[in-house]
């Protein structure tokens, strides 16, 4: 629950930063302060994917769906990634367009304020993502917190620059910081969509790999040895599998004991990693 609750409140908070940034606009007539706040729009359909998502990756296995539903997780963060581009490639479209036709800055000022107090906003809503997605492990809160915090850098940017430009008087470095923001906004887009991809495409999860490692030598005396440790991700579980070759003198009921007791122990080590380890019969080395 705690999850959804974050998740509304990014949703909620989103709508109402988006409605600040479009009213910095309106007040400046400045396109990098446009641009700003067509990457809300981004972020609220982010925040509406991410708590769709994590309602559904909540719902326990059923007869369709044995290993859970997290893997939409990674699916929503592929397509918010695919949004994330669009709304670069049309503020690139934007500042292009403000570059050939006549741009006059309004109150640029109360334009900044207003933008100020929406990112403030953001960086609150940013870290209260953040913290959530440590305390539950959730991939699609952590995804949408850097997302978030993204904006904040982008937005003090076209702060710093739109400053300057008022100094200098070169009107033009309004659609250069739009060219900037569009190009930081791309290369977002682009890291959300390898990082799902990877995650889609069950890369080998290496820090859960090295601590079931490490549970496993503590107990090496009861066993021989473990071999073909294997990994992937789905949405915030880690599926696991291995090998472990166990002295053949000992009855199944030792063998399955000793499989649920390395279970529990990495189970306890960490709650979102289901271990299944299969064992294998050998005669111990003299």
């Amino acid at each position: 629950m705690i999850k959804k609750q974050a998740a509304i409140i990014a949703l909620l908070c989103g709508i109402a930063i988006f409605f600040l940034k479009i009213t910095a606009f309106f007040a400046s007539n400045s396109v990098a302060l446009l641009s700003d706040a067509l990457e809300s729009i981004i972020n609220i359909v982010a925040s509406g994917l991410m708590f769709f998502s994590i309602s559904i990756s909540d719902r326990d296995p059923d007869q369709n769906h044995k290993y859970g539903h997290q893997k939409i997780e990674d699916i929503s963060c592929l397509f918010e990634g695919v949004l994330v581009i669009m709304a670069a490639l049309f503020i690139i479209s934007t500042g292009i367009s403000r570059i050939s036709s006549e741009n006059y800055l309004l109150e640029l000022n109360l334009g900044i304020v207003i933008s100020i107090f929406a990112t403030a906003i953001n960086f609150g809503v940013s870290f209260i993502l953040l913290h959530t997605a440590k305390k539950t492990g959730s991939i699609a809160l952590e995804g949408d917190s850097k997302h978030l915090m993204s904006d904040v850098f982008s937005s003090v940017v076209v702060w710093i620059g739109l400053f300057f430009g008022q100094l200098t008087g070169l009107t033009f470095i309004d659609s250069l910081l739009a060219f900037i923001v569009a190009i930081f906004v791309m290369k977002m887009g682009f890291d959300l969509i390898f990082k799902s991809s990877r995650c889609l495409m069950d890369s080998s999860c290496i820090n859960e790999e090295k601590t079931i490692a490490d549970i496993l030598k503590r107990h090496k005396y009861r066993f021989i040895d473990f071999h073909d440790l294997k990994t992937r991700r789905s949405g915030d579980c880690v599926f696991a599998e291995l090998h472990l070759s166990v002295d053949s003198s000992l009855t199944i009921k030792e063998a399955h004991d000793l499989t649920d007791h390395l279970e529990n122990e990495v189970k306890k080590t960490c709650s979102k990693i289901n271990l299944i380890i299969h064992v294998e019969p050998r005669e111990p080395l003299i």
